[in-house]
């Protein structure tokens, strides 16, 4: 916290005020995350075991390719998915964040941290959480306008989308 590269600085959190207005949060959230904070151990355990599909990740994406199955698919991702404490965990982040924002008096909170991409409103307030560019390849972008839309790279990677990311140019 405090380094810098270049005009880039890292800081605990943000406060990021969109093209319309909206006040958003922004920070990392592992702060809301119960388990990191109170059972070193079992973040540990379950760092390395989210290290561990990630790697077979990668013999299970060639032999997806291998085979000629369309698409992306994420072991890690499913794993989250079929997991019911996982989404149990995950309701629970993203309550605390939320709350956490409307206690601020922000309109919104942008995260990361569990690797869940999604962009909801919850009670009036946006929650938008990026996901992550190793699993989900994830990002969000904010539009001209203000919008913001969680961007998935496999599906940008089979499409054109390079004249809706860049600035419009000025012909003045």
């Amino acid at each position: 916290i405090g380094t810098s590269f270049g005009d880039i600085v890292v800081a605990y959190e943000f406060i990021h005020t969109a093209a319309d207005g909206r006040r958003y949060l922004l920070l990392h959230g592992d702060e809301f995350d119960q388990v990191t904070r109170h059972h070193k151990w079992v973040a540990i355990l379950g760092d390395k075991a989210y290290d561990l599909l990630v790697n077979l990740n990668i013999y299970l994406s060639w032999l997806r390719r291998t085979c000629r199955y369309p698409g992306y698919w994420s072991l890690a991702g499913y794993a989250k998915r079929k997991i019911k404490t996982a989404v149990s965990f995950i309701f629970n982040f993203e309550e605390a964040v939320i709350r956490h924002a409307r206690e601020r008096n922000f309109d919104g909170a942008i995260c990361g941290h569990i690797h869940w991409p999604m962009i909801k409103e919850v009670d009036g307030l946006c929650y938008i959480n990026c996901g992550d560019w190793v699993d989900s390849c994830t990002a969000i972008v904010e539009h001209f306008d203000g919008r913001m839309e969680l961007v998935v790279w496999h599906e940008l990677r089979s499409r054109d989308h390079t004249a809706h990311l860049i600035a419009p140019v000025d012909k003045t």
